[in-house]
């Protein structure tokens, strides 16, 4: 009878433990349905190519915030980042006929100097995150706060420098729209491109030794250094990492929305680290996989493009997603204290 009893309230807490570890999943699940069912035309082959592209810089973006969460850290610097490098491109890459061009005197420029340029700022931004967090020891949050409220203001001054006044970036150049929103085998350039950089970025995270290390700092800091695990050096090429998928996602957003302004890559950050913690990887440090900040970052995005699909109010999208974000840190600190 003991064992019974026993039985049952074991059964319970299984039931009570699966129903609160994978909540999350049976309201996204739940979200889904509803706007397909609500809507059945939604499901269409150019609605799935429309949300994989839309997903596709925002993909790139969490891929670099990714890592910084691994290393029980974030980043909330990573939209604003992703502004600025946008605008620097759109800026170097405006039609030679158009009448308001940011620099009216420049000639036709190679689309790899953009590039470069955002992945320099990029990389200039994060590795100044990286310093203060390996170095000055200032806890990520913080840092990145910071970090975010300088770049925007060089975002807005940026911006408000042209010799018209403020306004948004636009008229771009028909070489770099065709490059961004071009079409190969049947799918957009986009999707290739995050196809490819997310590749990229299984091989450095599951077969090389950057990838082992930013694990097991994660996981255990004082243990990986006590192994031989050089923190500073290993935390300095993570966001290394980050600022360059920054800077490659803003060359790219740039291209595809066609105008930069000084909101482009509002919320972006919270969308990355939502992306990452809905697709498993854990702000307790030291867990996480490329496929699941893809899977993530499709099922956010799958959501955010069906409630438009069917009209829901914009600030009621936004009560959806910090729900999400809300139940999602939730569920994670609560398996992180349950293995503890």
């Amino acid at each position: 009878m003991e064992n019974k009893g026993l039985n049952t309230v074991l059964r319970r807490e299984k039931t009570r433990d699966l129903i609160f570890n994978y909540a999350l999943y049976f309201i996204l699940g739940i979200l889904i349905i509803g706007i397909i069912l609500y809507d059945p035309t939604f499901l269409t082959k150019r609605n799935f190519i429309n949300i994989l592209t839309q997903a596709s810089t925002r993909a790139i973006l969490a891929l670099g915030a990714a890592g910084l969460i691994v290393l029980q850290g974030t980043d909330l610097s990573a939209g604003r980042i992703l502004g600025l490098t946008a605008a620097i491109s759109a800026s170097l890459l405006q039609s030679l006929d158009y009448s308001a061009r940011m620099y009216p005197d420049l000639g036709e420029v190679n689309m790899l100097i953009p590039l470069a340029l955002a992945i320099l700022v990029g990389v200039a931004f994060s590795l100044f995150n990286g310093f203060g967090v390996a170095v000055l020891k200032v806890h990520a949050f913080i840092i990145t706060l910071g970090t975010q409220l300088i770049v925007y203001g060089i975002l807005q001054i940026y911006i408000d420098s042209q010799e018209m006044g403020a306004q948004p970036i636009g008229s771009l150049a028909d070489k770099y729209v065709k490059l961004v929103n071009g079409q190969v085998f049947l799918l957009p350039n986009l999707i290739w491109f995050m196809i490819i950089i997310a590749t990229i970025m299984w091989v450095v995270w599951n077969k090389t030794e950057l990838g082992k290390n930013m694990f097991a700092i994660g996981g255990n800091p004082e243990a990986a250094e006590v192994s031989g695990v050089s923190l500073i050096k290993n935390i300095m090429l993570i966001y290394l990492i980050s600022g360059i998928l920054y800077g490659i996602a803003g060359f790219l957003e740039a291209g595809r929305i066609g105008s930069v302004n000084a909101g482009t890559g509002t919320n972006y950050d919270l969308d990355a680290i939502a992306a990452c913690v809905v697709g498993g990887v854990s702000f307790s440090g030291g867990v996480g996989t490329i496929p699941g900040v893809l899977i993530g970052t499709i099922i956010l995005q799958f959501i955010n493009y069906g409630l438009q699909y069917i009209g829901v109010n914009p600030y009621l999208q936004g009560v959806v997603k910090g729900f999400i974000i809300i139940t999602a840190v939730a569920i994670d600190v609560r398996k992180y204290i349950a293995k503890k």
